[in-house]
């Protein structure tokens, strides 16, 4: 099993910037791939980001403002988001894979991230 818990959401001006933080424990050995999730109220759930190796996925809505990175060391996931719009807005979730780019295994309890215009 693996365990994954977020952080680092809040409440930012449009514009603004935060940096969401996903700490992995557990089974890690077995993730090949991870990625941030959102969704809005009323929304369907939408991939953000994702890294497996030195492969990444953006959405069209987030490139050149969001970055997806990883700090091995401390088993952690980023997601570094710059200038945020108010469609930003949602509950952010770290998820990981077992086998890269198929369904997802795992996931955290979510970060919310509200963007005021």
């Amino acid at each position: 099993q693996v365990q994954l818990v977020e952080s680092g959401g809040g409440l930012v001006q449009a514009g603004g910037s935060l940096r969401l933080s996903c700490v992995a424990s557990g089974s890690i050995f077995s993730i090949n791939a991870i990625g941030w999730y959102r969704q809005a109220p009323g929304k369907e759930r939408e991939l953000v980001a994702a890294i497996s190796g030195a492969n990444t996925y953006y959405a069209d809505s987030v490139k050149g403002r969001f970055i997806i990175s990883r700090d091995t060391a401390k088993n952690t996931l980023l997601l570094q988001m710059n200038s945020l719009k108010p469609e930003d807005t949602a509950m952010y979730y770290c998820a990981a894979q077992k086998t890269a780019w198929t369904k997802w295994d795992y996931w955290g309890q979510g970060t919310q991230v509200t963007v005021s215009s």
